[in-house]
């Protein structure tokens, strides 16, 4: 894992919002196995990052953009995931125990090999989203729309 400071991870942030405006300028964020436990990345803007086996246990992902971002293998345990948007993301087998999704949108998103043991899911969107083999066991599924969900 490779620790990043406050600074680091704002300047990653803000270069990754500028390569969003004109992918020319800015890089795209690159968080591969970055450490980021307890990270606030509240209404984070991370459209299409790299999460590749991150750390963020207990991270706060409120209302976070994570549409297409690649979240393989990352650990999400009891992250706050709530209104986060993960559109189409990338979440093959990560680590999920007791994260809060409630109202996430997890559209199309790749959830196969998923834990998501004891996960609120309440009001979460999962259309067309692929469970194949997630462990679901205690998850609460409290109004989630499944329509088309791959199990």
């Amino acid at each position: 894992m490779k620790a990043l400071t406050v600074d680091e991870l704002k300047t990653i942030l803000r270069e990754h919002g500028e390569w969003l405006l004109n992918s020319e300028k800015g890089t795209r964020a690159d968080l591969t196995r970055a450490e980021l436990t307890r990270a606030d990345l509240t209404r984070a803007d991370l459209y299409k990052a790299n999460l590749y086996k991150a750390n963020l246990y207990k991270a706060d992902l409120t209302g976070a953009n994570l549409t297409r971002a690649d979240l393989y293998k990352a650990d999400l345990s009891e992250a706050n995931l709530s209104e986060a948007n993960l559109t189409g993301a990338n979440l093959y087998k990560a680590e999920l125990t007791r994260a809060d999704l409630t109202r996430a949108d997890l559209t199309r998103a790749e959830l196969t090999g998923a834990n998501l043991y004891k996960a609120n899911l309440s009001e979460a969107e999962l259309t067309g989203a692929d469970l194949t083999g997630a462990n679901l066991s205690g998850a609460n599924l409290y109004r989630a729309n499944l329509y088309q969900t791959t199990f």
